[in-house]
């Protein structure tokens, strides 16, 4: 039987300002500029076919669309709109999609290279536990600086799960 969902292609994120968001994704997270679908000189994608297609309100229009490549895994695609009452990220606590997680190998690395590039590190990195635990894994909550939450993890020698089941987690190849 062919699986239905093979991966995760790429996430997609609406920003305040687009600016800030690309550079935080380029000069935190070592994300690279792929294309612009839609941006400075272009018509907004607006109107009722719009909002119908990605469930936007009436009079909301998408000014800017970009996509990032990741060095490994999925891309980012982000997203600016133009609205009269947007409202601000969720709370990792409210219904919906809560957090992305990314791999890396050094996470104290990772961690400062994103608090530089405008993230604001929640609290220092902790061990993981129970099936995820292992000698070196880790993981730390950055908040963007348009609010959307990120988790780092890194993994280096698997995890206690890994002891039950073949099945494994995503992971990229050591660079």
């Amino acid at each position: 039987m062919t699986n239905v969902v093979r991966g995760v292609d790429h996430i997609g994120l609406t920003v305040p300002e687009i600016g800030p968001a690309e550079s935080f994704l380029v000069e935190g997270m070592g994300a690279q500029f792929m294309y612009e679908l839609l941006g400075a000189g272009m018509p907004p994608l607006k109107g009722p076919e719009v909002e119908k297609l990605v469930g936007i309100p009436e009079g909301a229009e998408i000014n800017v669309a970009r996509m990032y490549k990741l060095p490994t895994g999925p891309a980012i695609e982000l997203f600016q709109y133009t609205l009269k009452d947007q409202r601000p990220a969720l709370r990792v606590c409210d219904v919906g999609w809560q957090h992305v997680a990314l791999y890396v190998d050094d996470i104290d690395a990772a961690v400062a290279k994103m608090v530089a590039a405008g993230g604001r590190q929640m609290a220092e990195p902790w061990d993981m536990i129970g099936p995820e635990s292992g000698d070196g894994n880790r993981f730390c909550f950055i908040m963007a600086p348009f609010g959307a939450m990120i988790e780092l993890v890194t993994y280096p020698e698997g995890q206690l799960y890994n002891k039950t089941t073949a099945l494994r987690r995503w992971k990229p190849e050591r660079q």
